[in-house]
């Protein structure tokens, strides 16, 4: 089987800090914060916490009408960023419409607002007649890569990856071992979600959701830091353009970053809890297949999501592969947890750091907690150079991922 290096060539971002990746880059730099109080959750009885990290109103009118009548938010996401993401790789409509170019992008499920819809309907009236067939084609799990391809008109391969918030570093992951194999040309790949509160409700259940912090939002969450107390759910999408080598140099791209390593694995020892030996497999396994050792890594993106499990476990799992002198910081103090798009998201965050020297520190992290103060967990900006990075990304249900992603391209290898 051919092995092609698979090169980094185009980003594009929809986020709780803004649409586009400048609006999103900027926003880290001046360490903003997407959280903020949501009307929808404070409305639902039950709930325990009211804050939540939304994407501010997008303007779609630049989908053609026909096909967005098929999307809900989360495939109008999927477009505006995989858009972007095709316009920095400087890729016309005609280039990406042969059968060498696919998608790989996915969600945790089909859209939560369009389910609640059709099923309130349905319980108000007993009956399905008034329903539109608009609406299957946003509850199909598929429907973000199935919306994108027809809004693109892409026609080479098709894959809807579904594992929880581990779903777009999956995308991106799976998307480069098609080019890796010679399958495809040009892979548009990445996650995307809407918020729901359904999605928040499903954390609260777990006593996994940020409650202390509803009237201050700002200060929430808070990885690693000794007064976590749970995750904040977001929405938004990343998109990235992945090529072969040899296709990006034909067309004389400007090459972002390269992805050097990946891997997944299964924790099934508990489907709720995360668990440190599984973690540590992964990273190490990614670091395996990159060929990289482990002391090139300048940076870990963690997925730290600020539970208290998830982020012990991580930590112990960071430092029992990469030691206690690696820079890492999660992201999630800035946009939330943005479920299937944070590994895009925050895969595109990372490639923005290596590339402009700029390490983003763990927004809201004051005092590290005693389980995690092993780790190097800067507080603040740093200058540094950064040629290398990983990127975690590990779900509920027992489903870890980690990559491998290069800042520099070395033409060289």
């Amino acid at each position: 089987m051919p092995q092609h290096r698979v090169v980094i060539t185009g980003l594009g971002a929809v986020s709780p800090l803004g649409v586009g990746v400048r609006q999103m880059w900027e926003g880290l730099l001046e360490g903003r914060t997407g959280v903020r109080p949501s009307p929808a959750l404070s409305a639902v009885s039950g709930l325990r916490t009211t804050v939540a990290a939304s994407v501010s109103e997008v303007d779609a009118t630049g989908i053609d009408r026909k096909k967005r009548r098929y999307m809900s938010p989360m495939s109008v996401y999927a477009t505006i960023a995989a858009r972007e993401a095709l316009q920095m790789a400087s890729l016309t409509a005609e280039q990406v419409q042969g059968s060498r170019t696919g998608v790989c992008f996915g969600s945790t499920t089909g859209s939560s607002q369009e389910t609640e819809s059709f099923f309130q309907t349905m319980l108000r009236t007993g009956s399905v007649a008034s329903l539109k067939s608009t609406h299957f084609f946003k509850i199909m799990n598929s429907s973000c890569a199935a919306n994108l391809a027809q809004a693109l008109g892409i026609c080479g391969r098709l894959v809807a990856p579904s594992a929880a918030c581990a779903t777009g570093t999956i995308a991106i992951g799976l998307a480069a071992e098609a080019i890796a194999a010679g399958k495809q040309d040009v892979m548009i790949a990445g996650g995307a979600d809407e918020l729901h509160p359904l999605t928040v409700a499903v954390f609260d259940t777990f006593e996994a959701s940020s409650r202390a912090y509803n009237d201050r939002p700002d200060l929430t969450p808070r990885p690693f830091d000794k007064d976590r107390d749970g995750i904040v759910c977001g929405e938004g999408a990343g998109a990235v353009v992945l090529e072969a080598l040899e296709h990006a140099q034909a067309r004389k791209a400007e090459i972002l970053g390269e992805i050097r390593g990946f891997a997944i694995n299964s924790a099934p020892n508990d489907i709720a809890n995360p668990d440190v030996d599984s973690m540590v497999q992964c990273m190490t396994a990614a670091m395996d297949e990159s060929g990289l050792s482990k002391a090139s890594v300048d940076y870990i993106n963690a997925h730290a999501t600020g539970t208290v499990q998830g982020d012990e476990a991580e930590a112990q799992a960071i430092e029992s592969v990469f030691g206690r002198e690696t820079p890492v910081s999660s992201l999630k103090g800035h946009m939330g947890h943005t479920m299937a798009a944070c590994g895009a998201l925050e895969s595109i965050a990372t490639l923005l750091m290596m590339r402009q020297g700029v390490l983003v520190p763990t927004r809201n992290l004051q005092e590290p907690d005693v389980t995690c103060r092993r780790l190097n967990l800067p507080k603040a900006f740093e200058r540094r150079p950064m040629s290398v990075a990983m990127v975690n990304s590990f779900a509920l249900g027992g489903v870890n991922s980690a990559m491998v992603i290069s800042g520099r391209f070395d033409s060289d290898r």
